[in-house]
């Protein structure tokens, strides 16, 4: 895999990532069916996301050539962009379709 299939890949994968924790009910993804299920327990399943895709990140550089160490800047403007990444899943549970 080359170098921008491998950005293309880590891209979609923190779009998809970022946005299953609205669009579930289940817990973790496949846990059983909440309904509604609590803020805490989404914002718990987006940090594991976050991490999963930071891992496939690092997996794919690792692959591809030297893995260069990140410092606290890195890890907190990625966890910024995750962030945003999920914001049309936020808007359509949240905004769009009411609290109930």
């Amino acid at each position: 895999m080359d170098q921008s299939a491998a950005v293309w890949l880590v891209l979609v994968a923190a779009v998809v990532a970022a946005n299953l924790p609205y669009f579930n009910e289940r817990l973790l993804l496949v846990g059983p069916r909440r309904v509604p299920k609590p803020v805490w327990w989404r914002l718990l399943e987006l940090v594991l996301m976050a991490v999963l895709t930071f891992g496939l990140g690092s997996m794919l550089e690792a692959r591809i050539g030297q893995r260069h160490e990140q410092g606290w800047e890195f890890y907190a403007a990625a966890a910024c962009l995750f962030i945003t990444l999920g914001f049309p899943g936020f808007v359509w549970r949240y905004l769009r379709r009411g609290r109930g």
